[in-house]
């Protein structure tokens, strides 16, 4: 579908000052990231062989979700994108691969998990998947947007559906809670796992796995629909992702690993501050063109 174009209004406003910052991240370290598109669909299977996964660019290796520090294990996300879809993928190292959830909506954050979310204006959707492909997704709702953006309206939204939320760490944020659609999934979502070892064998050690998934943009509409942002993006369009891994092991100290990581580091134990989303840049550029433009020689 197409709606009107706008880009984000939080994600374009002037930057704040110091003394008007209100979040734990700080604003000058929020990544960004150029997505290039695809002229064929990609294949979901978990592999990233495919060519335009090996040109395209990778985020900086994930960090400690509080303190920023360099994590024990390299982690990894990319993300691309055509007509249809938003194209997300993972590495991720793991010397010992583990999981335990096999039925979808588990509580995978109890696994060794990789995580994304995506942010609308009014809403951002949860996203959680383990070595098994096993899923957990939420859709959340600002409370003080919800007769105002128009979610009180909608069936899957009505209110004895939803649970009050307010974050895990960041529990002052400025916007107030959220409220909980624990119940929903993405219309469409692909997913794939691939494991280079042996999950829950620790007689070797493996290499890692890799996180593959496709979500179709007609499945954005309950977030592009507060700021008719464009389905799919439009060139230079601006989209908040979050891309984070925890663990259920820690580094030994002296490290002070909190078991989380993350692309944009939070300064809190907690992965519901869109504020602290990387931005995410559409472009139409081809990402076998963007890569020889970043491979010539100068």
């Amino acid at each position: 579908m197409n709606l009107k174009c706008s880009c984000l209004a939080l994600a374009l406003a002037a930057p704040a000052s110091a003394a008007e910052w209100k979040f734990p991240c700080p604003e000058n370290e929020i990544a960004r990231y150029t997505a290039y598109r695809v002229a064929t669909p990609l294949r979901i299977d978990g592999r990233l062989d495919e060519p335009a996964w090996q040109r395209a660019p990778q985020s900086p290796r994930y960090a400690d979700i509080i303190t920023g520090r360099r994590a024990i294990h390299d982690t990894r996300g990319m993300v691309l994108w055509d007509e249809n879809n938003l194209y997300l993928a993972v590495r991720i190292e793991e010397p010992f691969v583990h999981a335990k959830f096999t039925e979808n909506n588990s509580p995978i954050y109890e696994d060794n998990d990789v995580e994304v979310f995506i942010a609308g204006r009014d809403a951002y959707y949860e996203f959680e998947i383990n070595a098994f492909n096993t899923t957990y997704e939420v859709f959340f709702i600002w409370e003080e947007a919800y007769e105002r953006g128009g979610f009180a309206r909608q069936p899957e939204f009505q209110r004895s559906l939803l649970r009050p939320f307010n974050g895990v760490g960041f529990t002052n944020h400025p916007r107030g809670g959220r409220l909980g659609q624990f119940n929903w999934h993405f219309p469409g979502k692909q997913t794939a796992v691939f494991i280079d070892g042996t999950v829950n064998q620790d007689a070797d050690r493996d290499r890692g796995w890799t996180v593959e998934m496709a979500f179709p943009w007609r499945g954005m509409a309950p977030l592009a629909a507060a700021d008719e942002r464009s389905l799919p993006p439009k060139e230079g369009d601006l989209w908040r992702i979050d891309f984070s891994r925890f663990n259920q092991y820690k580094e030994a100290p002296p490290a002070k690993d909190s078991g989380g990581w993350t692309w944009s580091r939070h300064g809190t134990w907690d992965s519901h501050v869109p504020e602290c989303f990387p931005y995410i840049r559409f472009s139409t550029n081809e990402v076998g063109q963007a890569a020889e433009k970043r491979e010539s020689p100068r």
